[in-house]
Protein backbone atom coordinates (compact mmCIF):
# COMPACT_ATOMS: atom_id res chain seq x y z
CA UNK A 1 0.00 0.00 0.00
CA UNK A 2 1.16 3.63 -0.48
CA UNK A 3 1.13 6.25 1.99
CA UNK A 4 -0.02 9.89 0.72
CA UNK A 5 0.61 12.31 3.26
CA UNK A 6 -0.65 15.77 2.01
CA UNK A 7 -3.77 16.92 -0.11
CA UNK A 8 -3.03 19.89 -1.86
CA UNK A 9 -5.43 21.78 -4.44
CA UNK A 10 -4.10 23.06 -7.45
CA UNK A 11 -2.08 26.06 -6.86
CA UNK A 12 -3.07 27.50 -10.91
CA UNK A 13 -5.26 26.79 -13.72
CA UNK A 14 -4.49 25.82 -16.66
CA UNK A 15 -5.54 26.85 -19.86
CA UNK A 16 -4.79 25.65 -23.25
CA UNK A 17 -3.97 28.84 -26.02
CA UNK A 18 -4.72 28.96 -29.38
CA UNK A 19 -1.29 27.75 -30.61
CA UNK A 20 -1.30 24.34 -28.52
CA UNK A 21 0.54 25.86 -25.83
CA UNK A 22 -0.63 25.82 -22.31
CA UNK A 23 -0.24 29.10 -19.40
CA UNK A 24 -1.10 28.27 -16.02
CA UNK A 25 -2.86 31.42 -14.43
CA UNK A 26 -2.58 31.74 -10.62
CA UNK A 27 -5.35 33.54 -7.72
CA UNK A 28 -3.66 36.44 -8.60
CA UNK A 29 -4.05 36.30 -12.11
CA UNK A 30 -0.89 35.90 -13.44
CA UNK A 31 -0.53 34.01 -16.53
CA UNK A 32 2.91 31.62 -16.87
CA UNK A 33 3.98 28.94 -19.69
CA UNK A 34 4.09 25.58 -18.74
CA UNK A 35 7.78 24.33 -18.14
CA UNK A 36 7.28 21.37 -21.15
CA UNK A 37 6.71 24.59 -23.39
CA UNK A 38 9.65 26.63 -22.30
CA UNK A 39 11.78 23.25 -22.64
CA UNK A 40 10.07 22.08 -26.05
CA UNK A 41 12.86 25.29 -27.49
CA UNK A 42 15.68 22.81 -26.99
CA UNK A 43 14.85 19.96 -28.79
CA UNK A 44 12.24 21.92 -31.32
CA UNK A 45 15.18 21.64 -34.44
CA UNK A 46 15.62 18.02 -34.03
CA UNK A 47 11.73 17.28 -34.14
CA UNK A 48 11.10 19.20 -36.90
CA UNK A 49 14.16 17.44 -39.09
CA UNK A 50 12.60 14.46 -37.85
CA UNK A 51 9.13 15.40 -39.66
CA UNK A 52 10.82 16.01 -42.84
CA UNK A 53 12.59 12.76 -42.87
CA UNK A 54 10.14 10.91 -41.63
CA UNK A 55 6.98 12.98 -43.48
CA UNK A 56 4.29 14.81 -42.05
CA UNK A 57 2.02 11.63 -42.04
CA UNK A 58 4.35 9.09 -40.49
CA UNK A 59 5.54 11.72 -37.92
CA UNK A 60 2.11 12.06 -36.78
CA UNK A 61 0.94 8.95 -36.37
CA UNK A 62 4.08 8.08 -33.98
CA UNK A 63 3.37 11.19 -32.45
CA UNK A 64 -0.55 10.16 -31.63
CA UNK A 65 0.87 6.47 -31.20
CA UNK A 66 3.32 7.99 -28.18
CA UNK A 67 0.68 10.25 -26.70
CA UNK A 68 -2.13 8.06 -26.70
CA UNK A 69 0.14 5.16 -24.70
CA UNK A 70 1.83 7.84 -22.54
CA UNK A 71 -1.84 9.24 -21.50
CA UNK A 72 -2.55 5.06 -20.76
CA UNK A 73 0.27 4.59 -18.88
CA UNK A 74 -0.17 7.59 -16.24
CA UNK A 75 -3.32 6.48 -15.85
CA UNK A 76 -2.47 3.57 -14.80
CA UNK A 77 0.51 4.64 -12.80
CA UNK A 78 -1.65 7.12 -11.09
CA UNK A 79 -4.33 4.98 -9.84
CA UNK A 80 -1.60 1.80 -8.50
CA UNK A 81 0.32 4.69 -6.95
CA UNK A 82 -3.69 6.08 -5.01
CA UNK A 83 -4.04 1.97 -4.03
CA UNK A 84 -6.95 2.01 -6.47
CA UNK A 85 -7.89 -1.20 -8.87
CA UNK A 86 -6.14 -0.69 -11.99
CA UNK A 87 -8.44 -1.03 -14.65
CA UNK A 88 -6.79 -2.07 -17.94
CA UNK A 89 -10.20 -2.10 -19.51
CA UNK A 90 -10.75 1.30 -18.74
CA UNK A 91 -8.17 2.77 -20.62
CA UNK A 92 -8.39 0.09 -23.30
CA UNK A 93 -4.73 -1.18 -22.81
CA UNK A 94 -3.31 -3.17 -25.21
CA UNK A 95 -1.53 -6.40 -25.02
CA UNK A 96 1.60 -4.40 -25.40
CA UNK A 97 0.25 -1.89 -23.02
CA UNK A 98 -0.68 -4.03 -20.35
CA UNK A 99 3.10 -5.65 -20.98
CA UNK A 100 4.93 -2.33 -20.11
CA UNK A 101 3.00 -1.27 -17.39
CA UNK A 102 3.33 -4.54 -15.71
CA UNK A 103 7.02 -4.35 -15.64
CA UNK A 104 6.89 -0.58 -14.83
CA UNK A 105 5.10 -1.61 -12.02
CA UNK A 106 8.64 -2.77 -10.24
CA UNK A 107 10.22 0.70 -10.21
CA UNK A 108 6.78 2.30 -9.19
CA UNK A 109 7.47 0.12 -5.58
CA UNK A 110 9.93 1.92 -3.87
CA UNK A 111 7.74 5.36 -3.94
CA UNK A 112 6.37 6.39 -0.72
CA UNK A 113 4.89 8.44 1.20
CA UNK A 114 3.45 10.77 -0.94
CA UNK A 115 3.02 14.57 -1.15
CA UNK A 116 0.83 14.86 -4.50
CA UNK A 117 -0.13 13.51 -7.76
CA UNK A 118 -0.92 15.78 -11.17
CA UNK A 119 -1.18 18.78 -9.24
CA UNK A 120 -0.53 22.07 -10.79
CA UNK A 121 2.52 24.48 -9.48
CA UNK A 122 3.79 27.67 -10.56
CA UNK A 123 6.70 29.31 -9.46
CA UNK A 124 7.10 33.52 -9.51
CA UNK A 125 10.97 32.71 -9.45
CA UNK A 126 10.93 30.93 -12.23
CA UNK A 127 8.19 32.27 -14.05
CA UNK A 128 6.80 29.14 -15.45
CA UNK A 129 4.27 26.61 -14.70
CA UNK A 130 3.54 22.87 -14.73
CA UNK A 131 1.32 19.58 -13.52
CA UNK A 132 3.99 17.72 -12.24
CA UNK A 133 3.15 13.92 -11.92
CA UNK A 134 4.16 13.14 -8.63
CA UNK A 135 6.23 14.26 -5.25
CA UNK A 136 7.28 11.24 -2.97
CA UNK A 137 10.08 9.54 -1.57
CA UNK A 138 12.00 7.41 -3.65
CA UNK A 139 14.07 4.95 -1.66
CA UNK A 140 13.77 7.22 1.11
CA UNK A 141 14.80 10.41 -0.74
CA UNK A 142 12.38 13.32 -1.05
CA UNK A 143 12.11 14.05 -5.09
CA UNK A 144 10.08 14.64 -7.95
CA UNK A 145 8.98 11.24 -9.94
CA UNK A 146 8.26 12.38 -13.47
CA UNK A 147 6.70 9.07 -15.45
CA UNK A 148 7.79 8.99 -19.03
CA UNK A 149 7.16 6.09 -22.23
CA UNK A 150 9.56 5.47 -24.59
CA UNK A 151 10.10 3.21 -28.09
CA UNK A 152 13.04 2.49 -26.88
CA UNK A 153 15.99 3.20 -24.07
CA UNK A 154 17.05 6.29 -23.08
CA UNK A 155 20.68 7.59 -22.85
CA UNK A 156 21.14 10.11 -20.09
CA UNK A 157 22.89 12.68 -22.80
CA UNK A 158 19.53 12.94 -24.30
CA UNK A 159 16.73 13.57 -21.91
CA UNK A 160 18.45 16.71 -20.46
CA UNK A 161 15.05 18.42 -20.61
CA UNK A 162 13.31 15.76 -18.51
CA UNK A 163 15.51 16.73 -15.76
CA UNK A 164 15.32 20.02 -16.35
CA UNK A 165 11.64 19.87 -16.22
CA UNK A 166 11.53 18.01 -12.59
CA UNK A 167 13.97 20.59 -11.69
CA UNK A 168 11.25 22.91 -12.47
CA UNK A 169 8.82 21.28 -10.91
CA UNK A 170 10.69 20.66 -6.80
CA UNK A 171 11.75 24.97 -7.17
CA UNK A 172 8.00 25.14 -8.02
CA UNK A 173 6.37 23.01 -5.09
CA UNK A 174 9.20 24.37 -2.37
CA UNK A 175 8.53 27.97 -3.34
CA UNK A 176 4.56 26.88 -3.02
CA UNK A 177 4.53 25.07 -0.02
CA UNK A 178 8.33 25.36 1.92
CA UNK A 179 9.09 21.91 1.65
CA UNK A 180 12.37 21.10 -0.14
CA UNK A 181 12.84 18.60 -3.25
CA UNK A 182 16.46 17.57 -3.84
CA UNK A 183 16.34 14.86 -5.95
CA UNK A 184 14.80 13.97 -9.42
CA UNK A 185 13.85 11.02 -10.33
CA UNK A 186 12.55 10.02 -14.07
CA UNK A 187 11.08 6.72 -14.87
CA UNK A 188 10.81 5.38 -18.04
CA UNK A 189 8.70 2.60 -19.37
CA UNK A 190 10.20 0.89 -22.14
CA UNK A 191 8.29 -0.55 -25.21
CA UNK A 192 9.81 -4.60 -25.32
CA UNK A 193 12.34 -4.12 -22.98
CA UNK A 194 13.16 -3.64 -19.09
CA UNK A 195 12.07 0.00 -17.52
CA UNK A 196 14.84 3.03 -16.65
CA UNK A 197 15.45 4.76 -13.44
CA UNK A 198 17.64 7.83 -13.94
CA UNK A 199 18.34 10.06 -10.31
CA UNK A 200 19.52 12.99 -10.19
CA UNK A 201 20.08 15.61 -7.83
CA UNK A 202 17.80 19.05 -8.47
CA UNK A 203 20.67 21.60 -8.09
CA UNK A 204 22.57 20.02 -10.80
CA UNK A 205 20.25 21.42 -13.15
CA UNK A 206 19.07 24.70 -11.59
CA UNK A 207 21.44 26.85 -13.47
CA UNK A 208 20.86 24.93 -17.37
CA UNK A 209 17.14 25.38 -16.42
CA UNK A 210 17.44 29.14 -16.17
CA UNK A 211 19.68 29.50 -18.64
CA UNK A 212 16.94 27.67 -20.70
CA UNK A 213 14.15 29.68 -19.18
CA UNK A 214 15.92 33.30 -20.11
CA UNK A 215 16.85 32.06 -24.05
CA UNK A 216 12.60 31.09 -24.35
CA UNK A 217 11.91 34.51 -23.07
CA UNK A 218 14.46 36.04 -25.75
CA UNK A 219 12.76 34.14 -28.22
CA UNK A 220 9.32 35.61 -27.24
CA UNK A 221 10.44 39.13 -26.45
CA UNK A 222 9.70 39.55 -23.22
Amino acid sequence: MFKTIYDYSDFAQDETKADGSRVYVNASGVGYPSATTVLSILNKDSINKWRERVGEEEANRVSKQATTRGSKIHSLTEAYLKNEEVDFDAVKASLLDKEMFNKFKSILDPIDNIHCQELALYSDFLRMAGRVDCIAEYNGVRAVIDFKTSNRPKKKEYISSYFMQATAYAIMYEERTGIPVPFIVILIAVDGDEPQVFVEKRDNWAKKLLETRDLFESMNNK
